[in-house]
């Protein structure tokens, strides 16, 4: 994208909104990419987050995820090592294995951000997560033969489901997985 041709239109502590012709679209400030992290334990359970998320006004149940390269002196962090770290902070789980899965854009039409899936095997849990300072995270874990009937369930009690999480069950069902 030429860079000429982006007017900005506001540059907050996070994200940057931008408009290149018509076009208006954000960009985040710090960064290097998103994980999202489709964790299974040994037990065959898949770890699934909720927390309140403001701009939806509502608890969203989202898989573990976070931003690469958004720590100071770790700009060049690799989207494998924040896959890890985002894990265990917002889990409480180690991943043995981390694989990476597929990439793309969660949202083209409105933000530059570019999502991977990664798959963590082999985990062990070593605290109870629940995310950074800033976070009230709860950790779910859930069979992954009942995760559907559990977002049902979740959403029939007024809880937002993140489509990642459904992208994530077909990963988790793969036969390579």
């Amino acid at each position: 994208m030429d860079d000429a041709k982006r007017e900005l239109l506001y540059e907050g502590k996070h994200v940057r909104l931008f408009r290149i012709g018509h076009w208006e679209f954000a960009d985040r400030v710090k960064g290097s990419g998103a994980v999202v992290i489709v964790a299974i334990t040994p037990e065959g359970n898949l770890l699934l987050t909720e927390q309140f998320r403001l701009p939806v006004n509502a608890n969203v149940i989202e898989l573990p995820a976070g931003i690469a390269g958004d720590l100071a002196g770790h700009e060049q962090e690799a989207l494998a090592t924040a896959a890890h770290r985002e894990l265990l902070e917002e889990t409480g789980y180690e991943a043995k294995n981390m694989t990476f899965l597929t990439t793309g854009p969660p949202s083209a039409g409105l933000a530059t951000e570019i999502v991977t899936f990664m798959l963590a095997t082999h985990l062990r849990c070593v605290n109870s997560g629940g995310g950074d300072e800033h976070e009230n995270i709860t950790v779910h874990q859930v069979p992954l033969k009942d995760v559907p009937a559990w977002l049902n369930q979740k959403a029939a009690q007024g809880l937002m489901i993140d489509p990642k999480v459904y992208a994530g069950l077909y990963f988790a069902h793969q036969p390579t997985m």
